[in-house]
């Protein structure tokens, strides 16, 4: 093969690995389930039912208890939908279901990193105003959600934008953010009216052209 053909080969190559991302942006992904992401917003209720009988009401001064409690809950969730997705793409017969699953994964990751990032730096050098934290993770979250609304129903916005919101609402009530509802409420609500929202939206059309 001469060094023409060999670069236009490359050139389609990289033209068709291209059109299918673009494919797979333009899609609506089936890789989130309703069953799953309703259950990360039952983990988040869980979580703050642990808090009100571990962390006493002043958070603030108990701030390890209170980050293991949500950073298992977040963990736990991770894995649950990290599992679903492997699944999913595990038994995926056509190659694009993959390209969308690693580009539903890309588009949430930035956000995950920078709520993780961002939790370090204020625990570590500026604890004192660690009462942010819970109206900075809906804040995150929600532009996560934003991120991946090519990839979603259209309704998703509604949901992107109550995680904002609710952040931004967090954020006013200084120290009493901390509380466990709080954050239970916000990522409980927010999971299961997404839950709700992708059942409603795809799987129940699904389930009717099955039958």
């Amino acid at each position: 093969m001469t060094s023409d053909a060999f670069m236009r080969l490359n050139d389609a190559l990289s033209q068709i690995a291209d059109i299918r991302q673009q494919i797979a942006r333009s899609q609506s992904f089936n890789g989130y389930r309703s069953i799953t992401t309703g259950l990360t917003g039952v983990i988040a209720i869980i979580a703050a039912l642990v808090q009100r009988h571990v962390v006493p009401a002043d958070a603030i001064y108990h701030m390890n208890r209170y980050l293991t409690i949500w950073l298992v809950a977040a963990l736990v969730s991770i894995v649950i939908v990290g599992v679903e997705l492997g699944v999913r793409c595990w038994r995926a017969d056509q190659p694009l279901q993959r390209e969308m699953s690693f580009h539903a994964i890309e588009q949430m990751t930035p956000s995950l990193v920078a709520g993780a990032l961002l939790t370090y730096v204020i625990t570590q050098f500026a604890g004192n105003i660690a009462w942010i934290l819970p109206g900075m993770w809906s804040i995150l979250f929600g532009l996560g959600v934003f991120a991946s609304r090519r990839l979603l129903p259209k309704a998703t916005f509604l949901v992107g934008g109550f995680y904002l919101l609710a952040g931004l609402f967090m954020l006013s009530m200084h120290l009493d953010a901390l509380g466990g509802w709080a954050m239970g409420v916000t990522f409980g609500a927010g999971q299961i009216a997404a839950a709700a929202l992708l059942y409603f939206t795809l799987e129940r059309n699904r389930e009717r052209n099955v039958k």
